[in-house]
């Protein structure tokens, strides 16, 4: 069978990390008790469920809470985005619960089909209908419709390159070849390469790395023949990021600043202006916040209060335990699809599909806070289910949706839900 011949790297991480099944063994100690919890399959399924609902909903509150002074400073409504962010959480909310129903057998099938239109629709953005946001190049606009298919780009590279890779390995073993070599991962690394430069194009190196940590992720624990290989796939991404970065003078120039502290006027008005704002606004909110809607730094001073910098907002308003509240909550997202992949041994598909999410939301959410914490550059990503904007929520959503639909196949949740 396939899971016999590859995927040896997750196998070991398992074994080595969750040594301890309470089937095997019974648990005495207080601590033995609560791994045996937090490792039930069932315990994470529903705890994913309900995490992903609690950041969608706060999500909305805190996109209304960063915008509305900005909206009225405008002369519209404070109430314009709260509108529109609750009716894409409804249209990801109801596009989740539609995939979490369908059958797992089927992404398969679908994953080129979303796939070529994904790439089809960032083709256009290079054309007359892109539109440029933040520096990026990598919106549409359709008509009244105006989004980003990056974001598609990233859902369908996670149901297809699982796809690709079982079937690379499948017709591997029926040439009776090992299935660890470069020739089960070609197609894999051409659509993810291609993808990548198309993506970059646009400008959006943000994109662009999450799709190289996907892709890098879903070769790794695939299977393939790991140390040098994967070393030498990261090192060719460093190297690829790096000449992206080298002849933008903009990106380098954001480097150079995060790096060197920011100390000048010149850059505390300019390049560094928005981390400098992002890190007065987490100073201020202590360790209980300011308030829920008394941030002083949405006043028209932090830029993208209510997309990529809505960190520093929850932190000014929520203060370090608000703060702390939404990183426990993306952890604890990370390990029920980490934990839950792991069960699903014998579905080596499934498995890639869940440890794909994860990369994406968890990695995404990571750079995120690391780029308002002035660890990283700004590179233009927004906080998974919480940030404002349309296509990236319900793409955050449908994924999640395929994922609740992969985890009801996992053994012990089949008998409990009966389905």
């Amino acid at each position: 069978m396939l899971h016999e011949h590859g995927y040896n790297n997750m196998s070991r991480f398992h074994s080595s990390f969750l040594s301890h099944s309470p089937k095997e063994k019974k648990t005495t100690s207080p601590w033995n008790r609560l791994f045996s919890y937090i490792e039930d399959p069932l315990v994470c399924y529903y705890t994913f469920i309900a995490l992903v609902l609690i950041l969608t909903g706060l999500g909305v509150i805190m996109v209304f809470s960063s915008s509305a002074v900005d909206l009225m400073s405008d002369g519209q409504s404070p109430y314009t985005e709260l509108i529109m962010q609750g009716l894409y959480a409804v249209i990801g909310i109801a596009a989740a619960v539609g995939l979490s129903f369908v059958n797992a057998k089927h992404f398969p099938r679908w994953a080129f089909i979303i796939l070529v239109i994904a790439l089809l629709l960032q083709v256009l953005t290079l054309t007359h209908l892109g539109r440029d946001a933040g520096g990026n190049g990598g919106w549409l606009k359709l008509g009244p419709v105006e989004f980003e298919p990056a974001e598609v780009l990233k859902f369908s590279l996670c149901l297809w390159m699982p796809y690709a890779i079982h079937v690379g390995k499948t017709k591997t073993i029926s040439m009776n070849k090992h299935t660890d070599g470069i020739r089960s991962y070609i197609p894999a690394l051409a659509v993810c390469l291609f993808t990548f430069f198309l993506v970059m194009l646009g400008g959006d190196l943000g994109t662009g790395v999450i799709l190289l940590m996907i892709c890098v992720a879903v070769i790794f624990t695939g299977g393939i023949d790991g140390k040098k290989f994967t070393l030498g796939i990261i090192t060719i991404a460093i190297m690829v990021v790096s000449v992206f970065v080298i002849h933008s003078s903009n990106r380098m120039k954001r480097i150079m600043a995060t790096y060197s502290g920011c100390n000048t006027t010149t850059a505390a008005q300019g390049i560094c202006y928005q981390t400098i704002h992002g890190k007065y606004a987490l100073a201020s909110g202590g360790l209980f916040g300011v308030g829920l809607g008394a941030s002083k730094e949405k006043w028209d001073y932090l830029p993208e209060a209510r997309n990529d910098f809505i960190f520093a907002i929850i932190g000014e308003e929520l203060g370090f335990v608000g703060c702390l509240f939404i990183l426990i909550c993306f952890v604890l997202i990370g390990w029920c699809l980490i934990n839950i992949a792991f069960h699903m041994k014998h579905r080596p598909y499934e498995q890639l599909v869940l440890i794909c999410v994860m990369v994406w939301t968890c990695g995404q959410a990571l750079i995120n806070v690391m780029v308002v914490l002035q660890i990283l550059p700004v590179i233009g990503l927004p906080l998974p289910y919480i940030s404002a904007g349309g296509t990236a929520l319900i793409s955050n959503l449908a994924a999640s949706g395929v994922c609740v639909s992969i985890m009801r196949q996992q053994s012990d949740i089949k008998k409990v839900l009966g389905k």
